[in-house]
């Protein structure tokens, strides 16, 4: 950084309009694939899930509340954890206020994981969310949507993960997924995404992203070496 070129205003401003051209080119490319997207061809879902909430035990379509959209977060917090994954966790912190927003576009957002239920509004407490947040511990949501799998599928190094394009590193792992209900109750997978696919719903990263520094992880031993859970950071 302390080598970075320095130039004049009028410098700065022509290598400024020149870089707006590829972000222009982008904002274009990624209108054209967010059209993409919705033209996917949907899957209906025939199996009836339950999850475990703070109004007790719902179906998935029952988290549509009165909106037609669906959009899930798949937050990694194992049965067996006491904490949820410091980089979900990372993700999360994005979430609390935008469902407000997404309901005025008939869209409910929740964030689901394999968890007790009590371990998930412990956690919750203590982080300051209020987004809704439910337990799939007792069905096979989190399997069936492949962001959960069995140890075999890790010991045999299976690519189960990411459409078959990738090896689990665990046995949960991030994504997120979109659904839609009809006038006739009829609910449908519209879209998932998983690994890199999810970036760009965090906050704080893309705000990185502008910044002269970037993400700054390049000599890290891996890109999120640095993160810690937000009340974390004051720890000695």
């Amino acid at each position: 950084m302390i080598d970075h070129k320095v130039v004049s205003r009028e410098e700065w401003l022509a290598a400024r309009k020149q870089l707006l051209a590829h972000e222009k080119e982008l904002t274009r490319a990624r209108d054209r694939l967010s059209a993409e997207r919705r033209a996917l061809p949907w899957e209906r879902v025939d199996k009836e899930y339950r999850f475990r909430g703070p109004a007790g035990e719902e179906t998935l379509a029952q988290l549509f509340g009165d909106r037609s959209q669906l959009l899930v977060y798949h937050f990694l917090f194992d049965p067996e954890w006491d904490e949820g994954c410091k980089s979900c966790t990372f993700w999360a912190d994005s979430f609390n206020l935008i469902p407000a927003h997404l309901a005025h576009r008939d869209a409910s957002f929740v964030a689901i994981s394999r968890a007790p239920l009590e371990k998930l509004q412990a956690y919750a407490r203590r982080l300051g969310w209020g987004f809704k947040w439910v337990s799939s511990a007792d069905s096979d949501f989190n399997y069936d949507y492949r962001v959960s799998f069995a140890q075999r599928d890790l010991d045999e190094k299976k690519p189960a993960y990411n459409f078959g394009t990738h090896v689990p590193e665990a046995t949960e792992m991030p994504g997120a997924s979109a659904f839609y209900r009809d006038a006739g109750g009829t609910i449908y997978h519209t879209y998932s995404t998983y690994g890199r696919g999810i970036d760009i719903l965090n906050a704080a990263y893309n705000w990185l992203d502008i910044a002269p520094k970037g993400r700054d992880e390049g000599g890290l031993p891996y890109p999120m070496e640095w993160l810690k859970r937000r009340d974390e950071y004051a720890r000695r």
